[in-house]
């Protein structure tokens, strides 16, 4: 019987990928009856890119990602054994992820979608880490990509404003535990509040003739905004907190505070209540707005690029979103 020895994980690289297309708040208030100091006042965010062109999907946003970390990891296709895609927006309602593993030529990995909305990234972190912690895998490919636009009904004020098209990828290879980068993780879900925050499927009243067969389609994006952000501000600072102490580690000792990018307002919350100083707080909604599953690793990637993380930094990483689900992942940055 072949034996193992628990392995650490290491985040190697890292790429994010947007649109070209970008729409700021004032062209929005061209749409909607708003204007640029409502949007920016109420969530911090100034503009958003949004996916044009005919027969583009999440999996374009998705491949670019991928292979700028796959080229920063200096890691050829062939070698990702498991490709993960946190999406809630597929071009295929069967899964996207194998779509991304054909265009980018990762013809050794297996792939698939892992669906928790904003929650996602930090799920897929931890999802990928069980299976390079076991041995079972040796480098994986994680993508966060959304394009919630498409699921967005833009006579809706109170959600046409807040979200954007991203992608983001890290590649994660296994490594001995005195290299490990991912410390530890904290993970909640709430069904009785999923209600706040959906993209609900809704039946046709009249079936079909024949076969008496309801069929339906699904419907644009709802959120109840008063209820989310009680709910964030409420739980993830419990969430990350919990995961600390699990650690030893003291709020003081946080380099950096990663917060799945929903409202400026949000993050400013979550900071006080754990008594974190603004400038540890990475952000970049102002020109993105809420890119989903996405907004972490483009948010971790544009941070690395202008150098702000260092070798040995404790980078605190929370999301939270539909289900209701939040979660919570402890990385120290080890520098390739």
């Amino acid at each position: 019987m072949k034996s193992f020895m628990l392995q650490g994980a290491k985040i190697l690289a890292t790429g994010s990928a947007v649109p070209d297309s970008s729409l700021n708040n004032y062209q929005i208030s061209r749409i909607v009856k708003t204007s640029d100091e409502w949007i920016s006042t109420r969530t911090g965010i100034k503009e958003r890119r949004i996916l044009t062109g005919d027969n583009k999907s999440v999996v374009d946003l998705a491949v670019l990602a991928s292979r700028k970390a796959l080229n920063k990891a200096s890691l050829h296709p062939s070698e990702i054994n498991l490709i993960i895609l946190a999406t809630s927006s597929p071009n295929d309602l069967f899964g996207s992820a194998s779509r991304v593993q054909s265009k980018i030529g990762a013809i050794n990995a297996v792939a698939f979608d892992l669906t928790a909305a904003c929650s996602g990234f930090v799920l897929g972190i931890v999802t990928a880490t069980q299976f390079l912690q076991n041995c079972k895998y040796r480098n994986i490919l994680l993508i966060g990509a959304d394009v919630l636009s498409k699921w967005i009904d833009w006579s809706d004020r109170s959600t046409c404003i807040l979200f954007g098209d991203a992608a983001g990828a890290i590649v994660i290879q296994s490594c001995s535990i005195e290299d490990n980068s991912v410390l530890d993780f904290q993970l909640d879900t709430d069904g009785d509040y999923a209600n706040y925050l959906s993209i609900l499927y809704q039946q046709e009243l009249n079936p079909h003739p024949e076969l008496n067969l309801y069929q339906g389609s699904f419907k644009y994006v709802y959120m109840n905004g008063k209820e989310v952000y009680k709910f964030a501000v409420s739980q993830v600072p419990l969430s990350i907190l919990k995961c600390l102490n699990s650690l030893n580690i003291k709020v003081n000792d946080i380099d950096w505070l990663l917060l799945h990018q929903a409202n400026e307002r949000i993050l400013m919350a979550v900071a006080e209540k754990l008594s974190i100083n603004s400038n540890k707080i990475i952000a970049n909604l102002n020109k993105y707005g809420n890119t989903s599953a996405a907004s972490i690793p483009l948010a971790l990637d544009e941070a690395l690029q202008q150098g702000k993380i260092s070798n040995n930094d404790i980078i605190v990483i929370a999301g939270f979103g539909a289900g209701l689900t939040w979660g919570t992942v402890v990385v120290q940055w080890k520098s390739s």
